[in-house]
């Protein structure tokens, strides 16, 4: 939850539209303001700007699935620092994402 909470902050913050579906340690970031409810939902998203957010967190040194169809694991590995950075990371990349 503090990473999807985390990541839904830092994007409404830099004003990009995002939603984020969680079940239990399982997430999935969408670009879109609305809600993703099924495939066809997740089909209207913004797909070319999840490609940019993914090779923007790269580069941030934050390594994610690389589709946005697929899902975000965290794990007891995961501790709040590590938490910490990722959301951290994703603020400097909304802001980019924003202009």
């Amino acid at each position: 939850a503090k990473l999807a909470d985390g990541l839904r902050e830092v994007a409404g913050r830099a004003g990009v539209a995002v939603v984020t579906n969680r079940v239990g340690s399982m997430l999935a970031l969408f670009f879109t303001d609305r809600p993703v409810l099924n495939f066809s939902d997740a089909r209207k998203c913004d797909t070319d700007r999840f490609a940019l957010y993914y090779r923007a967190m790269l580069e941030e040194g934050i390594y994610l699935a690389p589709s946005q169809y697929e899902a975000a694991f965290v794990s007891g590995a995961h501790s709040d620092q590590d938490i910490r950075e990722t959301v951290e990371a994703a603020a400097r990349v909304f802001e980019v994402l924003a202009k």
